[in-house]
């Protein structure tokens, strides 16, 4: 009769221990995501990325709000550069097909 470990059982740990460090991994992943959109401050964000276009493998355009500006921003691995600015459109600027 055998005391050590059989082939079954260390293909049991070894599967144990591959899906608890998922799992770690998943959690850790997951509080990092929720942390960048918390404030320690309790204020209103300054600034918000209202919405984006990739225009290549790792390039893209992004409008960006910052207060009360708009502010077009083209993104590389390497750099942003603001492409163009001006005053924030209110929600009552918004497009009509009846406006000439």
């Amino acid at each position: 009769m055998a005391t050590g470990l059989s082939g079954m059982d260390m293909l049991r740990f070894a599967g144990s221990l591959v899906l608890v460090l998922g799992l770690l991994g998943g959690l850790l992943w997951g509080l990092k995501r929720m942390q960048s959109g918390v404030r320690l401050s309790g204020g209103l964000r300054q600034l918000q990325v209202i919405d984006s276009v990739s225009v290549g493998p790792r390039q893209k355009i992004a409008l960006v709000r910052v207060g009360g500006r708009d502010v077009l921003v083209g993104v590389s691995p390497t750099q942003l550069t603001a492409l163009g600015s001006w005053p924030a459109a209110s929600v009552d600027d918004s497009e009509s097909p009846d406006a000439p």
